[in-house]
């Protein structure tokens, strides 16, 4: 009775430990393989966009140039002095900026000098003028007091002999040739002296236009708001932004911008891989790094028909210009913005993670999947990508679990072919 009741408890530790031992390898393969973070195929909509990162812009504005007529004044490039901070609400005729005014100080300081010249002469050939002319009338007056006392000697002179009444006709021919020739030099010095008072008047006038011109191109160095909006700092050619110390110049005159912040736009480069599938009037979902809870919708506008080399690294990009529809009070101009270009809209199609797909060679592309106990590798076939997702056009069905990282030792597990292209499963690799 004895041996039969502890047969019994022989054989009910055997059955437990064996219970354990199918228990602890289902543990270790469970472990193996459910560790791991999966996904499940789902079915639905699918949104084909294209990422950039872009920067807020006005779609128009209003340029603050730097002072006309630099180029007259043989001044070719000037520095900003002092600039009020960017970001700054102004009102028209506010302060915006002071340029140097040292080159134009000394050129205003010459002109003064010249000026002065120009008039000190001008005083003196005009006093030149008056003394030699009326010294011109007092000689040519004197000359007709003379041919007047000539003529008296002519007519004193009738009982005269022949000979002295000759004399005396002679002495009034003489004077009357000497009060025309007098008459005649006097006409040609006025005509001298007045031609001379025309050069030194043009050369006067001359002096003052110069003087008046840098003297209102001087007051143009303080730079005021032309209208009343944000200050925005003008980019220069190498992307940096002006300020203290920045030049502008007779073919780059403009110091900041006053942005129009009702109308805003995305500017947003794209590379030359995905620059096929932008087109006008697609639509774009829009989120900003400053609000990042805020989501704004914009179109594309406009894509560049020619590329250029982008600035961070060798490869070539298209801009493409966003305008943003909604109108929101705390845009601001170079903010950066997250542009998702909607490019494609599939409807109701399988889409698993990119992550969970890995490929052997060029072709083959599959997933891990679980079957049962077992862990095999399935192929499948793929559509379009977006930035997290690609569609799965065969080899799944929708509620299939995928993993989203490989097993240890991934090459070893069953790789299931697409039907249609072999029937049979392969043998382990």
């Amino acid at each position: 009775m004895n041996k039969q009741k502890n047969k019994k408890k022989l054989i009910i530790i055997a059955c437990i430990a064996a219970l354990l031992l199918i228990a602890l390898a289902f543990s270790l393969t469970r472990d193996k393989t459910e560790n791991s973070i999966f996904a499940e195929v789902k079915k639905g909509d699918f949104e084909i966009s294209v990422f950039t990162t872009g920067e807020l812009e006005a779609k128009s504005s209003i340029q603050i140039n730097g002072p006309e007529g630099l180029r007259s004044a043989n001044i070719f490039q000037v520095k900003i002095a002092d600039i009020i901070p960017e970001g700054t609400v102004v009102k028209k005729g506010d302060y915006i900026a002071g340029l140097d005014k040292s080159e134009v100080g000394n050129k205003l300081k010459d002109a003064s000098n010249d000026l002065q010249k120009f008039q000190s002469q001008y005083k003196q050939t005009q006093l030149d003028t008056a003394l030699q002319l009326r010294q011109a009338r007092d000689e040519m007056v004197n000359q007709e007091y003379a041919l007047k006392e000539k003529q008296i000697a002519i007519e004193q002179s009738a009982y005269e002999p022949p000979a002295s009444i000759r004399q005396i006709q002679l002495e009034f021919d003489r004077t009357s040739r000497t009060l025309d020739q007098s008459k005649k030099n006097y006409e040609l010095k006025r005509n001298q002296l007045i031609a001379k008072m025309e050069e030194v008047d043009a050369a006067l006038t001359q002096a003052q236009n110069i003087y008046d011109r840098l003297t209102a191109l001087l007051q143009q160095f303080t730079i005021t708001a032309p209208e009343a909006g944000m200050l925005i700092y003008q980019r220069e050619w190498n992307g940096k932004k002006r300020t203290v110390g920045s030049t502008i110049g007779v073919w780059d005159p403009v110091v900041a911008t006053l942005p129009n912040l009702s109308v805003m736009s995305s500017k947003t480069y794209v590379n030359e891989v995905d620059i096929r599938k932008i087109k006008t009037s697609q639509h774009v979902v829009i989120s900003l790094d400053a609000y990042p809870e805020k989501k704004l919708t914009g179109v594309v506008t406009s894509v560049a028909n020619v590329g250029e080399q982008s600035p961070k690294n060798d490869s070539k990009v298209f801009e493409v210009v966003i305008r943003i529809n909604e109108k929101d009070t705390t845009l601001r101009p170079s903010m950066t913005t997250g542009n998702h270009i909607l490019v494609d809209h599939l409807e109701h199609v399988l889409f698993i993670p990119l992550e969970s797909i890995h490929n052997m060679g060029d072709s083959i592309s599959f997933v891990f999947v679980k079957e049962g106990l077992s862990l095999i590798r399935k192929e499948i076939g793929t559509g379009e990508t977006n930035e997290n997702f690609a569609v799965v056009n065969e080899g799944l069905r929708e509620g299939e679990k995928v993993y989203l990282s490989a097993p240890p030792n991934p090459d070893t597990y069953t790789l299931v072919r697409i039907r249609h292209k072999q029937p049979k499963t392969l043998p382990k690799t």
